[in-house]
C-alpha cells in the first residue's frame, strides 16, 4: 500500500512538472520578445487627443512620423480611443496586416462606431460589415459598373447645371458631397429627386464628423450629435423602405433596380427576410461609404488642378478629346472611362497626397511576433496610409505632385493604399474611380478656376477637407454641356 501511495505521489509530481514545462514552453516565445517601443500617454484617454488633434491641425501624418523617428520606423505602441494599440508602418507593415486578414488579425471599429450604428439585429458592426461584403459583389462587378456610367453622367450633368453653371464663385466641398451623395441615393435607393436627397444629406455630414471621435455622449459633443443624426437618417430610410415594399407589390418597382430591392427580396439560408430596421442599418453604412471618401477626393482634385496649371492642361486635353467624340446628348460610356488614363493618374496622385482613408484598425486574434516584437492577443493595430504615401523611401520627393508615379506598373506593392488592401480592400474602389472620373470630365470641360483663399488650411475630421470648404472663382469655357 505504501508503495502505491509513493507511486501516486511521483505521478502527481511528474504531471505538475510536465504541466509547468508546457506552460513555460507555450509562453516562452511570447515572453522572450518585448512589446513594441512607445508610450501609452495619459490614463484612459491615452494619446487619443494628440492623434486626433494633429488631424484637426491639418497634419495627421505628424503623429505617425514623430513616433516612427523616436521609437521605430516599423512598429510602435500607443493607446488610442480607449485601447492598447500598435501602429504598423511602412510597406512591410501593410503587407503583414493585409496578408494575415482573418488569420492573425481581423477588422476592428472603436466602440463609438457600434453606438453610432446600433444594429437592429444586436450584432456588431464587424459582423454586419461581413454580411455587407458578401452582398456587394453583385452590384460592384464589372457588368454592373458598366451600367452605372450613363447614370452617373446624367446625374453629373444635372449637378453641374444646378450647382455650378451661372455662378461666379462656388464652395467646392459641399457641392462635391452633394454630387456623390446624389449618386449613392440614385444607385442604391433609386432616389433621384434633389429635394428628397437634400432632406437628410446634412445629417450625414454630422454623422461622419462624429464617427471617429472621443465617445463622450453629452449634449453638444460630436459623438452625441452623430448618434442623433444616425437615428434621424434611420427613420428616413425606414420610410423609403416601406414605400418600396408597396411599389414592389404593385409592380411599380423592379426587383433588380438597386440594392434596396435586392435586400427586400433576398432571404438568408434559413429562409428569413431582413427586417426593415436591419435593411436601414445596412443602407446607412452603404451611403456613408458610397459618398464620403469620394467627395473628399473630388474636392482635392479641384484644389490641385487650381494650383497646377500644367496638370490641369493635361487633364483638359484628355477630357476634351472624349467630349468631342460624343454626339449631341450622348452619354459617357464604359469605353470612354477607359480612355481617361492621365486623369486617373492625376486622381491617384491626389489620393496619395490627401488620402480620404487615413488608415484603419485591426485586432490581434492571437499572440504573434512582428519584426521582433510581441503583439498580444486583443491589442488593436492601426495602419497608416501616410506612413508610405509621404515617405521618401517609397515616393521620392513625396510632397511633389507627380502623376507619372502611376505610369506603367505604378508604385511598389503595399505602398499606395488609399483603398486598403488584401481581403478587406475597399469593395467600392472601381465605383469610386467611375464617379471621380465622371466628375473630372464635367468639371474641366466647363471651367477653369482659381482658389479664393490661396493658403486655405486643411483639417482632418476624420477625412481631409479644406477648412473653409475650398471656395473658388469660376471661369466658364462657354461650351455647350
Amino acid at each position: 500500500m505504501e508503495f502505491f501511495y509513493v507511486s501516486l505521489l511521483c505521478l502527481f509530481v511528474f504531471l505538475v512538472c510536465l504541466s509547468l514545462h508546457f506552460l513555460f514552453y507555450k509562453n516562452k516565445s511570447a515572453l522572450s520578445y518585448p512589446l513594441p517601443p512607445g508610450k501609452t500617454g495619459w490614463p484612459v484617454v491615452g494619446e487619443s487627443l494628440e492623434f486626433l488633434s494633429t488631424g484637426w491641425k491639418g497634419h495627421p501624418e505628424k503623429f505617425i512620423f514623430d513616433r516612427m523617428a523616436k521609437y521605430s520606423s516599423i512598429v510602435f505602441k500607443t493607446h488610442l480611443l480607449g485601447e492598447q494599440a500598435a501602429v504598423f508602418c511602412g510597406a512591410s507593415g501593410n503587407k503583414f496586416l493585409f496578408s494575415n486578414e482573418n488569420k492573425l488579425v481581423q477588422a476592428w471599429w472603436p466602440n463609438s462606431v457600434n453606438k453610432v450604428f446600433p444594429s437592429s439585429t444586436q450584432t456588431s458592426s464587424k459582423e454586419e460589415a461581413i454580411k455587407m461584403r458578401k452582398m456587394l459583389p453583385n452590384f460592384l462587378k464589372p457588368e454592373a459598373l458598366q451600367g452605372y456610367v450613363g447614370i452617373m453622367d446624367h446625374i453629373a450633368q444635372r449637378h453641374f447645371a444646378s450647382g455650378w453653371e451661372n455662378h461666379d464663385q462656388v464652395v467646392v466641398f459641399p457641392l462635391a458631397k452633394h454630387y456623390t451623395f446624389w449618386l449613392a441615393c440614385r444607385l442604391f435607393l433609386s432616389v433621384e429627386d434633389p429635394n428628397h436627397v437634400a432632406k437628410f444629406a446634412d445629417s450625414f455630414d454630422v454623422l461622419a464628423s462624429g464617427l471617429i471621435s472621443i465617445p463622450i455622449d453629452l449634449p453638444g459633443t460630436p459623438f452625441n450629435r452623430a448618434i442623433k443624426a444616425s437615428n434621424f437618417i434611420r427613420k428616413e430610410l425606414v420610410a423609403i423602405i416601406k414605400q418600396r415594399k408597396i411599389d414592389l407589390g404593385e409592380g411599380k418597382a423592379s426587383a433588380t433596380q438597386d440594392i434596396l430591392s435586392h435586400m427586400l427580396l433576398t432571404c438568408d439560408e434559413n429562409g428569413k427576410f431582413m427586417q426593415e430596421l436591419d435593411i436601414a442599418d445596412k443602407i446607412l453604412g452603404l451611403l456613408i461609404g458610397g459618398h464620403d471618401t469620394a467627395s473628399s477626393a473630388c474636392t482635392f482634385i479641384v484644389k490641385y488642378l487650381a494650383e497646377l496649371p500644367e496638370i490641369y492642361e493635361g487633364v483638359y486635353k484628355e477630357q476634351m478629346e472624349i467630349a468631342k467624340s460624343k454626339g449631341p446628348g450622348e452619354l459617357l460610356k464604359w469605353e470612354d472611362i477607359q480612355k481617361m488614363k492621365y486623369s486617373w493618374n492625376v486622381a491617384c496622385e491626389v489620393l496619395r497626397l490627401a488620402p480620404p482613408l487615413q488608415g484603419a484598425f485591426r485586432e490581434a486574434l492571437s499572440d504573434f511576433i512582428f519584426n521582433g516584437f510581441s503583439i498580444p492577443k486583443g491589442w488593436k493595430i492601426y495602419w497608416s496610409a501616410n506612413s508610405t504615401h509621404k515617405s521618401s523611401e517609397f515616393f521620392p520627393e513625396p510632397e511633389k505632385f507627380d502623376p507619372s508615379r502611376f505610369d506603367g506598373s505604378g508604385p511598389a506593392p503595399y505602398t499606395f493604399v488609399p483603398f486598403g488592401g488584401g481581403p478587406r480592400m475597399c469593395p467600392g474602389k472601381e465605383y469610386a474611380r467611375l464617379e471621380i472620373l465622371v466628375f473630372m470630365h464635367h468639371l474641366v470641360k466647363r471651367f477653369k478656376w482659381d482658389k479664393i483663399i490661396p493658403d486655405e488650411k486643411i483639417v482632418v475630421n476624420p477625412m481631409p477637407i479644406p477648412a473653409n470648404g475650398l471656395p473658388v472663382r469660376l471661369y466658364s469655357h462657354n461650351m455647350q454641356a
